[in-house]
């Protein structure tokens, strides 16, 4: 074997050696943990999109029932327009501004589900329409994976910001990631925001 043929062999297990090197100090994690974040993100999304979809059919409900609540109807139908009127994809997520929007349209949203639900009380026939409680039912769910799809979210973003600020994900991000910046997280923006609107009776 010759001496050329040799370095070859060399140079060849050398850059395989450190291709695992590599591999296994996390130069990987920031690129992965982002996209955990988008895929987060967009689970958030897709849930406030599914409670968007059920407004509709519960403002029709209980207007049938309860038409002289006007104003709480407009209220939720303002609401929903204002809260599917800001979206927050990918390219948008690292805008902290567009995620206040989004997330204050969102708390308008809750907030006036919230004083659609209270106006159901006062009318025992609407409580028992199968068609408002089923769409209680499917709004109280939503709102349970709205909340887990926020946890993870949060998560997600936590787990990002720290690889980017820890050691060894801290050189790799100046290295190679630099134009990654540390993500914005989900903030409450009204009082009990944590809690979803209460929905049973």
């Amino acid at each position: 074997m010759d001496l050329s043929h040799q370095r070859t062999i060399w140079r060849a297990a050398a850059m395989l050696c450190m291709t695992w090197l590599l591999a296994g100090c996390g130069i990987n994690n920031i690129p992965q943990y982002d996209e955990q974040v988008k895929s987060a993100w967009a689970q958030v999304e897709n849930q406030y999109q599914r409670r968007a979809d059920l407004v509709p059919n519960l403002v029709e409900t209980v207007r049938g029932y309860a038409a002289q609540e006007r104003e709480t109807l407009t209220a939720v139908i303002e609401a929903r327009a204002k809260a599917t009127s800001i979206q927050v994809d990918a390219s948008t997520l690292d805008d902290p501004e567009r995620i206040q929007q989004f997330q204050a349209v969102q708390a308008q949203l809750t907030g006036a589900l919230s004083r659609l639900m209270a106006v159901a009380e006062r009318y025992p026939d609407l409580k028992s329409n199968q068609n408002f409680l089923a769409l209680q039912s499917q709004l109280e769910g939503t709102e349970n994976r709205i909340a887990v799809a926020r946890r993870d979210f949060i998560q997600a973003v936590e787990r990002y910001n720290t690889e980017i600020r820890t050691f060894p994900g801290r050189i790799w991000h100046s290295v190679l990631y630099r134009d990654m910046p540390l993500r914005e997280n989900f903030e409450a923006t009204t009082e009990n925001a944590e809690r979803a609107p209460e929905v049973k009776f």
